[in-house]
């Protein structure tokens, strides 16, 4: 069934983005002078169907539903609406806020600020940023949220679903230096990071540390970048509170897997080749932390033609889990009846959560249309499976799930930036 009542609710909830832009732009324009300001957007509205009813395709784990489960067909996995105000105050200052409209944790489209910060350029090639930046990782950290930067409908969740959070709050440092004809940024963030998540749960991530380095040389590009933060997710708490009942074993279990102040790292190399006519490139990423968030290692890589207006490409994708994704949980054996059946409920709410390690392959083929200027119609159909005894990636499992069956993704897109 078409869930199209979507729609309406995202340009009601992306009205209301277009409005604070605009409001900011008249109080800028007005009261700080002299000044330039320029008020741009983009854009996606997209239909995906899943050939499941045991769980969710989405490409986010932020998100509250997606494709399958909770309908076969689904426009909230990629539509959104963001606006940008970009404002140059002064010849060294300028300022950037974006706004975002897309689904939500509680299945709303209120519109959250993506970036909101104050940029000040010391010199010609460095510049400093204070206030709310994009996260230095990945090859597309700047332009995660614009489908139409793409030739695919989206970046593969193997990578990039590693770490959901796309901004934090701090400053950040960039340096633009060349050796002969290559050109080199290097960047450096530090920062931190309050959202809410699903079911009261707030994600917390603190003294966040971020550095990475880009090097452009003719038709070739390439990043590498890291990232470090202490983080702590209140979720499944009463389940941790259960375990640690069950003595030391529960205790180790508990402390083995709650993400209460616990390191989380991430390192990151991506590499593109576009000669303009075609185009191939490779990313992957390992990410660490000993809690529920796992230990994996991700990449993709993806190539394309393009042929006039048209950009047939291929794609795939995986992660794969460095930590179990079952355990036998607390010992049952010699407990009383009452506590063995609560024991076995622990260890399946613990197993529960273990499904969330991502093990997952996706194999993609699609093509892009560049309709009209500034305007990108795309199709892609993907194959998705999850490994292990995971869900992978997807989202909403069902009591019927079984890990290791194929997910056929069917996507559409309209991107568009303005």
């Amino acid at each position: 069934m078409f869930r199209m009542r979507v729609f309406p609710s995202l340009f009601a909830h992306l009205g209301g983005a277009a409005v604070l832009a605009a409001a900011c732009a008249s109080v800028t324009a007005d009261d700080v002078v002299p000044s330039r300001w320029n008020l741009s957007g983009f854009g996606t509205l997209g239909m995906v169907h899943a050939n499941t009813d045991d769980a969710d395709f989405s490409n986010s784990v932020l998100k509250a539903s997606g494709a399958g489960a909770s309908g076969r067909w689904s426009a909230d996995v990629d539509s959104r609406l963001g606006v940008q105000l970009d404002v140059a105050l002064m010849p060294q200052w300028s300022a950037v806020l974006q706004v975002v409209s897309e689904q939500q944790y509680d299945n709303s489209y209120a519109p959250h600020i993506e970036w909101a910060n104050l940029k000040y350029q010391v010199t010609p090639d460095v510049a400093l940023r204070v206030g709310r930046v994009s996260l230095p990782v990945f090859m597309g950290a700047e332009h995660r949220k614009v489908g139409y930067v793409y030739s695919a409908v989206r970046q593969p969740a193997e990578v990039s679903g590693g770490i959901p959070i796309t901004s934090s709050d701090g400053a950040d440092l960039s340096w633009r230096w060349h050796t002969g004809q290559v050109r080199h940024t290097s960047r450096f963030q530090y920062g931190r990071t309050d959202m809410s998540l699903a079911e009261g749960s707030r994600l917390r991530a603190r003294s966040i540390m971020g550095a990475s380095h880009s090097v452009d040389v003719g038709s070739f590009s390439a990043r590498a970048s890291a990232i470090r933060a202490d983080v702590t997710v209140n979720i499944a708490e009463p389940l941790f509170a259960a375990l640690r009942q069950f003595g030391p074993q529960g205790v180790a279990l508990a402390d083995r897997y709650s993400v209460d102040h616990k390191q989380f790292s991430l390192v990151a190399l991506g590499m593109e080749y576009d000669s303009g006519d075609w185009f191939v490139n490779v990313e992957g990423g390992r990410q660490r932390s000993q809690s529920l968030l796992g230990t994996n290692v991700a990449m993709a890589i993806g190539a394309g033609y393009r042929w006039r207006t048209w950009t047939p490409y291929i794609g795939y994708s995986t992660v794969h889990s460095q930590r179990e994704t079952r355990t036998s949980g607390v010992t049952l054996a010699g407990l009383p009846p009452q506590l063995a059946g609560a024991g076995a409920a622990v260890n399946a709410g613990l197993n529960y959560l273990l499904m969330t390690l991502p093990e997952q392959s996706t194999i993609s083929l699609g093509t892009r249309w560049d309709a009209f200027e500034n305007i990108a119609i795309k199709f892609q159909f993907e194959r998705v499976t999850p490994h292990n005894s995971s869900r992978g990636t997807l989202i909403n499992t069902q009591p019927g799930f079984a890990s290791g069956r194929a997910v056929a993704v069917t996507s559409m897109t309209l991107d568009f930036v303005f």
